[in-house]
């Protein structure tokens, strides 16, 4: 080879490692570059995405109830997952004040409550319903049932939503509300009721029995349709208050009648001997009231001194938190005299 060549050709040797370090160099830098950026790509994209999810997490958080899912209630029947913010719930039975007094919204309820006229402007968008209405049931969408053992398509209900049953007078009226705010996830709410309650009654109670006389006797009696009855002291009209809370007197003979069935069907001739020193008329104005017409009523002692005291029999008849309270003030201020 010529000499003069040798030296060009180590040049060009030269020049092209230099050029091939360069571009592996270029290379290695391309990569490491594109490596950053697709982990910085990542890593936005995640954090993007964990910050999407939070917000809406946070948002599912804002527009649920603190009071959310469901919970278990011991029912008579046994456990029942029921919703613990019930917000639809459908009454087939005497509970309707339960819930009115707890704030719990009521969707349909049974033509006897209704009818109360205590409970009409609660119970104004609430449809009438029956046990029997099943599809009409199935329309409302309640997501809670509550009704008597009693109670008809009992399995059907139940494919509806969670339905709960009670005995009547299985246990006393209190504890009875203190079960509906337990089925309701309102415990402490029925129970600061219930003490606030008993504490009145019984205030009242011996306010009544200072100024009466602690033995003097009380009744409550009913007019339904064409047929009397006079009540113990467990079956609503007010008996709760009057025998139980206040603890006043009952007459011999009604105790005696009731304490089976706890009510007792009157006539007209054996009336006096059931007529108490004062009595508490739960009055339906659609029945037969012409024995207050007769005799044998006007020569009682509770007629003859004024001490009969009438009320709306549509608004007497439970005796759930809301009627409860309601029948303390009318039988304290009528037993009273004021």
């Amino acid at each position: 080879m010529n000499k003069l060549l040798i030296p060009i050709v180590i040049l060009f040797v030269l020049a092209l490692s230099a050029c091939g370090s360069n571009g592996d160099k270029n290379n290695a830098s391309n990569a490491n570059t594109n490596a950053a950026a697709n982990t910085t790509a990542n890593a936005s994209g995640n954090e993007k995405a964990n910050n999407s999810a939070n917000t809406t997490n946070d948002a599912v958080a804002a527009n649920t109830p603190a009071e959310s899912g469901t919970i278990t209630y011991q029912s008579e029947a046994g456990p029942v997952e029921v919703p613990a913010n019930p917000q639809r719930v459908v009454v087939l039975a005497g509970y309707a004040g339960d819930l009115i007094q707890l704030g719990v919204p009521i969707v349909g309820v049974d033509s006897w409550s209704k009818a109360n006229p205590n409970f009409q402007d609660k119970l104004k968008d609430a449809a009438e319903i029956s046990d029997e209405s099943v599809e009409k049931i199935l329309e409302l969408k309640p997501d809670l049932i509550i009704g008597m053992d009693s109670v008809k398509n009992l399995d059907k209900l139940k494919q509806i939503a969670p339905t709960v049953v009670y005995t009547y007078n299985k246990v006393d009226y209190l504890t009875q509300h203190l079960e509906i705010g337990k089925l309701v996830n309102k415990e402490k709410e029925a129970q600061a009721w219930i003490d606030d309650f008993k504490a009145r009654a019984t205030k009242a109670g011996e306010e009544i029995k200072a100024k009466i006389g602690s033995d003097t006797t009380v009744s409550v009696i009913e007019s339904y349709e064409k047929q009397l009855y006079v009540y113990g002291d467990a079956w609503g009209r007010g008996t709760e208050i009057i025998y139980q809370a206040m603890g006043l007197t009952m007459p011999k003979k009604v105790k005696e009648m009731t304490s089976k069935e706890g009510y007792y069907a009157l006539s007209t001739e054996v009336l006096p001997d059931f007529m108490g020193d004062y009595v508490i008329f739960s009055k339906d104005s659609n029945a037969d009231n012409s024995f207050q017409q007769t005799d044998t009523y006007k020569n009682t002692t509770a007629a003859k001194n004024n001490h009969v005291i009438e009320v709306d029999s549509k608004g007497f008849y439970f005796n759930d938190a809301f009627t409860l309270d309601y029948q303390l003030d009318i039988l304290t201020k009528g037993l009273l005299g004021q």
